[in-house]
């Protein structure tokens, strides 16, 4: 177990993760609409210089399949382009599919991973925060290759 701090140390265990997985590959996110796209952004652009194919697949569902592109001066932005997420290299499944109101279930993220693999088997990352995939039992249904767990608190301080 590798332990890392803060937004660098979150994105920096994302990059570490994927360090051998070659340049231009296609990767494919899949995670709770709204929920998990601003942090799909973030560790995209966490690896923006390996020049990989990003797509995302808001709730598993293959019909709103979606470019993830950069824009310049902005990072990555979710595009109206649609995508082919057939034969990925990675799969990174997101936490907020975990969360019983904005999730699905992790057989139906099972079946998404099975339909766009066609019999090969792509590198299965999870990503989640506070532990979401243990609590909910995910990491006893999806052959995670690793799992990256961050844990957050927030200090509220009024003056």
């Amino acid at each position: 177990m590798d332990k890392k701090t803060g937004i660098v140390g979150f994105t920096g265990a994302f990059r570490d993760n994927l360090k051998e997985v070659a340049d231009g590959s296609k990767i494919v996110f899949t995670g709770s609409a709204a929920v998990c796209s601003p942090f799909i952004e973030l560790l995209s652009y966490a690896i923006r210089d390996k020049n990989h194919e990003l797509i995302f697949v808001p709730n598993a569902d293959l019909k709103q399949t979606k470019k993830l592109q950069m824009e310049n001066n902005l990072g990555y932005t979710v595009s109206n382009s649609k995508a082919d997420p057939s034969n990925p290299d990675v799969v990174v499944v997101m936490g907020g599919l975990a969360m019983p109101k904005f999730g699905c279930s992790p057989e139906d993220v099972l079946d998404m991973v099975k339909e766009i693999s066609n019999g090969n088997n792509p590198k299965l990352v999870g990503v989640c925060f506070m532990s979401i995939f243990q609590t909910s039992g995910w990491t006893k249904n999806i052959p995670f290759d690793v799992v990256i767990d961050t844990q957050m608190e927030t200090t509220v301080t009024k003056h």
